[in-house]
């Protein structure tokens, strides 16, 4: 928890490195061109919390410290978006809370052939998919946590001849805190809550192109993942080698197919139960693993996998894949859709299949973001767990740009199962002039793994699905002060047990308007929040906030 804070506000210093003057926030640095830049703050603020459901009115006083950093060199791109809350309530039935909200997105390259890169991540996050749905995570919520997320690791890329061979390796960590309040409808069984994971994944690959030495491209490429889970003591470990091959049948088309082996195990021991066969829990409310346990498989996958598709690149902007197969013991349908509109305007779409567990997906969503992005002002919280739109949509990813890219296929729920998730995300931005503008929009589904025998567990074969959509825009006003809006809309069901299905749903908008006056600025912030949750009345709330900050 505090050291991947404190590990974030490392990484901060180290991309400031170089002495420079810089006071405008977030991503700004990066497209006015500065090699360079660092923003540090502190920000004093007064929040009004408006319970509109049921005329409770709550407010609190919060003090933060942040710091928005960059570098966009020949040999380095990277940012990083930190921001310490701590907030002091007004009222016995509020308590006082720390919040830690933070990404970190960066790459240098070593060598002509050799790069190092890695992400991390801070943020809350709604705990069960079943429960309540707050649009902002500040104070004493129900089914909130805090979550951690980094990784880094080392990509190789160089030639033999005509032989292009690549190799990467990442290691990730995640870290999850219990939630304050279930925030659960009565009569409904509490899942186990998520503790850490540690994961490893390496990746090697050999070949060459085509019409350099055949005329189709062949490539070898064979990978190893492993994560493992203090809960339950739970571990991941997949591994595949395969073959593809890769037909130009014009300019801008070719045809593609593949064939391989593959085995992936997820497994887990029993928790420990009582008398009357109820899992037992320790002081944080997280299931005692049984030491007598057996290891028990909850999915296990070996043998054949294959598909083939298409990729049409009809220029260098431009690139769209689409794959069809068989793989997981069924059917299996990938696709990408990458556009570089314009130099300031970007589209990424993407389509994915896979077995995956919580640590892993944010993991790889995490590596997905590009290492220039938005940071929107959001002081009610609640950044970097929803879409985050890139700063130079229409750049290479290699160059640090992107459209972006959403957690949200991650962060429906913190499952501390492994399960299926197949779902498509589509994220569109533009940054013209002074304005940003950015749309992300996306469908998950997860289909829960556990093994059968297992006291306790009421997961297998379960599938939740979740839909969400946002919109971001700011614009500079003026050379002293700015606008920025955010709306959102999630929609949430389960398929677990005792739940009707009727599913949550969440809504909010937030906007916030600063100005500055030198060093000195300030801030007045509104959003309007909702969400209806089966088995609970619906919640409609307001908050606003007046603040003041100050840039280093």
């Amino acid at each position: 928890m505090i050291r991947l804070s404190t590990a974030l506000f490392c990484a901060a210093a180290a991309l400031t490195a170089t002495p420079v003057a810089a006071q405008d926030a977030g991503a700004a640095g990066a497209r006015d061109g500065r090699a360079v830049y660092v923003s540090p703050y502190v920000e004093l603020s007064q929040t009004l919390l408006a319970d509109l459901s049921n005329d409770d009115t709550l407010t609190y006083t919060q003090l933060a410290a942040g710091v928005d950093a960059g570098v966009a060199t020949r040999r380095a791109q990277g940012q990083v978006s930190y921001r310490y809350e701590r907030r002091f309530a007004w009222n016995d039935n509020l308590s006082d809370d720390s919040i830690h909200s933070g990404l970190l997105r960066g790459a240098y390259r070593l060598t002509r052939d050799l790069t190092i890169e890695g992400g991390a991540l801070a943020t809350r996050a709604r705990s069960d998919i079943r429960g309540a749905a707050p649009g902002t995570f500040g104070g004493d919520l129900p089914n909130v946590t805090q979550v951690y997320s980094a990784y880094i690791g080392p990509t190789l890329s160089t030639r033999a001849g005509p032989v292009e061979i690549g190799a990467a390796y990442r290691f990730g960590y995640t870290k999850v805190e219990v939630p304050n309040v279930p925030g659960l409808a009565p009569g409904l069984p509490r899942l186990d809550y998520y503790d850490d994971s540690t994961g490893h994944v390496a990746q090697v690959s050999a070949g060459v192109a085509a019409g350099s030495v055949l005329p189709v491209g062949v490539t070898l490429s064979a990978a190893w993942d492993r994560e493992d889970a203090s809960q339950l003591d739970q571990r991941y470990e997949g591994k595949y080698v395969r073959g593809d091959v890769l037909y130009p049948v014009s300019r801008t088309l070719a045809v593609r197919g593949g064939v391989g082996y593959e085995k992936i195990e997820a497994s887990q021991r029993d928790a420990l139960v009582d008398a009357t066969g109820t899992p037992v829990t320790d002081g944080n409310g997280r299931f005692i693993t049984d030491p007598t346990s057996p290891r028990r498989i909850a999915y296990n996958t070996d043998g054949l996998i294959y598909d083939a598709g298409v990729v049409w690149r009809p220029n260098r902007r431009f690139e769209l894949q689409a794959n069809a197969g068989y793989r997981y013991g069924g059917e299996i349908y990938t696709g990408s859709l990458t556009y570089q509109m314009t130099r300031d305007m970007g589209l990424q779409v993407v389509v994915y299949d896979g077995i995956e567990t919580f640590g892993r997906q944010l993991r790889d969503g995490l590596r997905s973001l590009p290492t220039s992005f938005m940071t929107g002002l959001n002081p009610f919280g609640g950044q970097f767990g929803g879409c985050v739109f890139g700063a130079n949509p229409g750049a290479a990813a290699s160059s640090g740009g992107g459209a972006g890219g959403c957690l949200n296929d991650a962060f429906q729920s913190i499952s501390t199962s492994s399960y299926r998730a197949r779902g498509v995300d589509a994220v569109w931005a533009v940054t013209r002039g002074p304005q940003s503008f950015g749309v992300g929009a996306g469908y998950t589904n997860r289909r829960l793994y556990a093994p059968r025998a297992a006291p306790g567990l009421t997961v297998f074969g379960v599938e939740d699905e979740g839909y969400y959509g946002q919109v971001f825009y700011a614009r500079q006003l003026d050379r002293v002060s700015s606008f920025d809006t955010n709306v959102y809309v999630n929609y949430f069901e389960s398929g677990l047990a005792g739940y009707n299905g009727n599913g949550t749903l969440g809504a909010g908008a937030n906007a916030a308007y600063s100005r500055s006056f030198g060093r000195l600025g300030t801030i007045a912030a509104l959003g309007l929040y909702s969400y209806d949750q089966q088995g609970f009345d619906s919640d409609l709330s307001l908050q606003a906030l007046l603040g003041a900050r100050y840039q280093f």
